[in-house]
């Protein structure tokens, strides 16, 4: 018998699984590949929304999790995943500038937000109004976490690469019966996998189709992520990671020629220099119509919880999610209740 029995290996999973372990709980985990949001995620953490200049949810709290969460896992995996970056802003206009200024006046945001205007320096790039800085932010490379993770939980004996067969499934008061696994706790942390979970699939799971470009530019040597109307991430060797798009109706993680011509077109209204794309990746977030994430225990199975809805923001959430999550289990201290499934009650129906 272990305590948990975990559902999913994206940040989501990861997050807890590393939460448990610090925490000294014992646990298995069962996953798949189906779900790519993870795996191609640009793994940007920034606490500001840059559309619209405004404190992303929580992310203070987020962002003092977040350094040591990391740092953890670097140390038991023996790889550099955090890689801090200076995100840039380019401005296309004076009174993009002043918004950004009377933003960073905002309580919660005078900390994040520079005052100091950046001027450009790369002549591959065309920013004639400058750029304004967020501090605190940074890249986590989430492709080489899970690699390296999945290898982590296999060595240990620790994971089922499986779908969730849920005919297999038990649930007791006080136990989860899953084949020759018997846990106190079952925790599905299975992103867009959500729509064919039977016991949550009642919640508002929309998903959202992300697209990204790999681009191999030698001549763009630059250091800093820079944010226009797409992100551009550097990468290392001269890769940069470009994206992303938002579509609704596709549910396929297939790369399509449509999102590439909307990156390009993107792109090319501010890199002025040559560029290779090596690369298309596409993956679907797992997202929530409140653009907040969907954490709690099922209102009907005691043993039974959900981990999910992180959208796009799933590095910096995920820790916090989880570490909130165990609290609730382990210590019944209540959730966010902008989070905690509670608000969807009435889906659920009648146990």
């Amino acid at each position: 018998m272990v305590d948990y029995l975990v559902v999913g290996l994206g940040l989501a999973g990861i997050s807890f699984c590393e939460t448990l372990e610090q925490k000294g709980k014992s646990f298995m985990v069962v996953s798949d590949t189906s779900q790519k949001a993870s795996t191609v995620a640009g793994g940007l953490y920034n606490p500001v929304i840059l559309k619209r200049f405004t404190l992303s949810w929580k992310a203070h709290e987020q962002l003092e999790i977040l350094p040591k969460f990391y740092a953890s896992l670097e140390k038991k995996l023996g790889v550099q995943l955090d890689h801090p970056l200076r995100v840039l802003r380019r401005f296309t206009s004076i009174e993009e500038q002043n918004q950004w200024f009377e933003a960073s006046d905002k309580p919660g945001l005078e900390p994040l937000m520079s005052t100091s205007l950046i001027s450009n320096t790369n002549a591959s790039i065309e920013a004639k109004y400058s750029y304004g800085e967020v501090l605190g932010t940074g890249r986590v490379d989430t492709k080489l976490l899970q690699t390296r993770f999945k290898d982590y939980l296999l060595n240990r004996n620790l994971l089922l690469e499986e779908s969730l067969d849920f005919k297999s499934l038990e649930l007791r008061e006080d136990a989860v019966i899953y084949k020759n696994i018997k846990a106190k706790y079952l925790v599905l942390a299975m992103g867009y996998g959500l729509k064919q979970d039977p016991y949550f699939n009642c919640l508002p799971l929309n998903g959202s189709k992300g697209e990204y470009l790999m681009i191999k530019a030698p001549d763009l040597n630059e250091t800093n992520i820079i944010k226009s109307s797409v992100f551009m991430i550097p990468q290392g060797n001269h890769l940069y990671r470009v994206g992303a798009t938002y579509k609704r109706e596709d549910k396929t993680n297939k790369p399509t020629d449509e999102a590439r011509e909307e990156l390009e077109l993107k792109l090319k209204t501010f890199l002025k220099c040559d560029y290779e794309v090596v690369d298309q990746l596409a993956g679907i977030r797992p997202t929530t119509g409140d653009r907040r994430p969907l954490v709690g225990q099922h209102p009907h199975f005691p043993s039974l919880y959900l981990l999910n809805g992180f959208g796009s923001r799933g590095v910096m959430i995920a820790p916090y999610a989880s570490k909130a999550l165990f609290n609730y289990i382990e210590k019944h201290e209540e959730l966010p209740v902008e989070m905690d499934i509670k608000r969807f009650k009435k889906r659920f129906g009648k146990g």
